[in-house]
């Protein structure tokens, strides 16, 4: 099982959210490159951001769910 990202970010508030949002549907998410990006200012853009990912079996349905528009109560 390899990670994939399915989403980036330059803020760790921004990639924690939508790995929440990721969760809470029952995917597997995790973060990458935080720690990193908190620890020196200006590397999350040398590296592309702060990374959310997911295991590649769980890609298309992660893509497709965060592309969908959220669904209001």
């Amino acid at each position: 099982m390899q990670l994939v990202t399915v989403f980036s970010a330059f803020n760790p508030a921004e990639a924690q959210l939508v790995r929440s949002r990721l969760d809470a549907a029952g995917f597997h998410a995790s973060v990458a490159n935080e720690l990193s990006a908190l620890n020196m200012e200006g590397y999350s853009m040398a590296v592309g951001g702060i990374l959310v990912q997911v295991p590649d079996v769980e890609v298309a349905d992660a893509k497709e769910f965060l592309a969908a528009p959220p669904v209001s109560e």
